[in-house]
């Protein structure tokens, strides 16, 4: 049986994810989108059931104002009528085009050994790759910018952030590699994106957050003095979470490679005080230095992180609004 890293995640609060529309419906079980084989057709299912959701819920007027439509009135143009959200929702809209600067995302996504545990039939990498193709999948249908930087202990793969035919495919490629790392560096990576991304961005940070919470911090703080927008999305497995198991296991460290024999029911109080503090750290760390942070759990719908995502920047004006096809 294997677990996490020594320095364990804290149990998720409810401040640490926004809460989903009540009739958010037709959410995808990651389980079953995980059975997609193909990664970039699993973010576009999680995309389009993120549209259909949102069309279908109280926050449609602010599905509208994201994608910038508006309600046809009369007088208006027809030629900029969208036949196609006619179609979905059986009400006329009107595109509404307004001349702005496209946005530069670069997606920073953890592949250390931690990343492959999963108490599920998927694992922590492969919901945080799923995730991070779906986000660039929707932002490359805006139109904006998207890079990819994947790390372990040291930085894997990075491509700059760019919107032209192909490059979405060569991200999705990247992102589907299995990763081979040891431990949770934020070091090297972060000081690449330092080095290199000289434009105000947007940063997404995937990771499980495994490692000692004063490199964490130090890591984080450097980043944040660079004047990017940073979102971390911090991706735990349920097991990690509540230490669920009931009988008593040998448990190996997967970074490490240490091994102890553990009776869960006698540990699971120590074991729930340690996650907290050690989550507690990382969220304070984030609101002081202005990080936005989203807690996931790897059974948590992907259109509802998508959903974070988006009310996030909306919430900070910052999101460059676009028309999605």
């Amino acid at each position: 049986m294997e677990t996490a890293s020594q320095n364990p995640s804290a149990a998720a609060k409810p401040a640490a994810t926004v809460a989903a529309p009540a009739n958010f419906r037709s959410l995808i079980d990651p389980k079953s989108l995980m059975g997609i084989r193909n990664l970039e057709f699993r973010a576009r299912v999680v995309v389009e059931g993120f549209w259909h959701g949102l069309h279908r819920s109280p926050y449609h007027g602010f599905s509208v104002e994201f994608t910038e439509y508006r309600q046809y009135t009369q007088g208006d143009d027809p030629r900029y009528l969208d036949w196609r959200l006619f179609a979905r929702t059986d009400r006329y809209y009107v595109k509404k085009f307004e001349d702005e600067t496209n946005l530069r995302c670069h997606l920073l996504v953890d592949q250390s050994k931690s990343m492959g545990y999963g108490s599920l039939s998927y694992t922590k990498a492969q919901y945080g790759a799923t995730l991070a193709a779906t986000l660039g999948y929707f932002l490359s249908l805006q139109g904006d910018a998207v890079g990819l930087l994947t790390f372990d202990e040291r930085v894997r793969d990075y491509l700059p952030a760019r919107h032209r035919p192909g490059h979405l495919r060569h991200l999705m490629l990247h992102l589907d590699r299995p990763g081979f790392g040891k431990s949770t560096d934020l070091a090297a990576p972060l000081l690449r994106v330092v080095r290199t991304v000289k434009k105000r961005s947007l940063l997404v940070l995937i990771s499980d957050m495994l490692g000692p919470i004063g490199s964490l911090e130090k890591d984080l703080t450097a980043l944040a003095a660079c004047g990017h927008d940073i979102i971390l999305f911090h991706v735990l497995d349920p097991a990690e979470m509540t230490l669920s198991f009931e009988k008593a296991v040998m448990f190996r460290d997967i970074e490490s490679g240490r091994t102890l024999f553990i009776d869960p029911v006698t540990a699971r109080k120590t074991y729930l005080k340690k996650m907290e503090s050690h989550n507690e750290s990382v969220q304070t760390a984030c609101s002081r230095l202005g990080i936005s942070y989203r807690r996931l759990t790897t059974d948590r719908p992907l259109e509802l992180a998508l959903f974070d995502f988006v009310l996030e920047r909306m919430r900070r004006g910052k999101f460059i609004k676009r028309r999605v096809n």
